[in-house]
């Protein structure tokens, strides 16, 4: 049984990819999410059912389009594989309750985020204050109605998000008079706020090291190819994020291991 519910975890994470990967793509530019339908972006040729099926569709084409045979990029079957991936590790370590909600709200908007911010350098506003109320009220559901908490959880949630914030846009401070430019996004500063309704402040600031250490070696590839130095941050952030909640990191349970084997 748990394998069954694991490949539909996948699928519909595969599938929820290939929309989310439209929703980031379309959302910066305004345009609708819904029409027109999905279609090839070099001959406008309006994709089929057989045409839509994540992964498999771009390794039966061989990841060419079936009307005017140009190359499909890559990179759409990497990020279906990515969040199909990421729901059946969300189901792995949570299981089928209740828990898995947030985790896997959370990471539909980290997805989303990932391809706006790679095709635009942008995390549009719309995604980051819908899935804000989103979390926020799953929070209040699942800590207030279903486990009987007090509101003062909330309120803690809410603290984590304005600490983490805080400290966000206090480095884009340091970072702006370091470097004598703008360091860092608006939308980096907003979405560490929502890092923190949902890990706590600590894990949000363990994230950023996790997404520079993640980004680091990537970006020194990219750079060797792009002739532009200017890498979105955004997509390492949200990667340190997902590591962080899929495997239920928490960097005071890893600071106090280190402290007590010193």
């Amino acid at each position: 049984m748990g394998l069954y519910y694991g490949i539909v975890f996948f699928i519909f994470g595969t599938i929820l990819g290939s929309f989310f990967n439209v929703v980031g793509y379309r959302l910066p530019r305004k345009e609708s999410i819904i029409f027109p339908p999905s279609h090839c972006p070099n001959c406008n040729h309006r994709l089929k059912m057989g045409e839509l099926i994540p992964i498999f569709s771009y390794i039966i084409q061989k990841g060419k389009c079936k009307n005017c045979h140009k190359h499909i990029a890559l990179y759409y079957p990497i990020f279906e594989a990515l969040c199909g991936l990421s729901f059946l590790l969300a189901y792995i370590t949570y299981g089928l309750t209740l828990d898995i909600i947030i985790p896997l709200t959370f990471i539909s908007m980290l997805i989303i985020i990932m391809v706006s911010d790679y095709y635009y350098m942008i995390i549009p506003d719309e995604v980051l204050i819908l899935f804000g109320i989103l979390l926020l009220l799953e929070q209040i559901i699942l800590d207030v109605f279903v486990s009987s908490g007090s509101w003062l959880l909330i309120g803690g949630h809410l603290l984590n998000a304005l600490i983490a914030f805080g400290i966000m846009f206090l480095l884009k401070l340091f970072g702006d008079f370091i470097f004598k430019k703008e360091s860092m996004g608006g939308g980096d500063i907003k979405l560490l706020g929502l890092f923190g309704l949902v890990l706590g402040w600590p894990n949000s600031l363990f994230a950023i090291i996790l997404g520079s250490l993640i980004g680091l070696p990537i970006s020194l590839i990219v750079l060797l190819f792009k002739k532009s130095h200017i890498i979105p941050f955004g997509p390492f952030l949200a990667l340190g994020a997902m590591v962080i909640i899929l495997f239920k990191l928490d960097i005071m349970y890893i600071i106090d291991l280190l402290t007590i084997t010193a």
